[in-house]
């Protein structure tokens, strides 16, 4: 799965949309919360994912990935991590972990901002 390809399956998840809140950084959302960090695309193809509730659990993905996954800097305690797309992960645990993602963050969102409404 290459960037575009990530990106378009980001925007197709109910209520998402791309931002740019820093300069060639883009970012899906859904309602406030950044459930995706895609980076400028400039230093290869990456996505930055919640893998976890916490660094514990995320760390998992370090373990069985060591040259295609890392901690996501100054968030990464939370869990989140960033994955590598044109490396060793395959394409079906790549989406099973976006949609992890966005599963978390839609969860936490308040009901006025879930998609649908609730």
């Amino acid at each position: 799965m290459d960037r575009t390809e990530m990106l378009a399956y980001c925007l197709a998840k109910p209520g998402a949309w791309l931002d740019r809140p820093w300069a060639g950084e883009e970012v899906v959302k859904v309602g406030s919360r950044i459930f995706a960090f895609l980076g400028s695309g400039e230093t290869g193809a990456t996505i930055g994912i919640k893998c976890g509730p916490n660094r514990d659990v995320a760390d998992e993905w370090l373990h069985r990935y060591p040259d295609d996954a890392r901690i996501m800097p100054y968030i990464g305690r939370a869990g989140w991590n960033t994955l590598r797309l044109d490396g060793t992960i395959p394409t079906d645990e790549l989406v099973e972990a976006l949609d992890a993602s966005y599963d978390t963050v839609v969860a936490k969102l308040s009901r006025r901002e879930r998609p649908g409404g609730g």
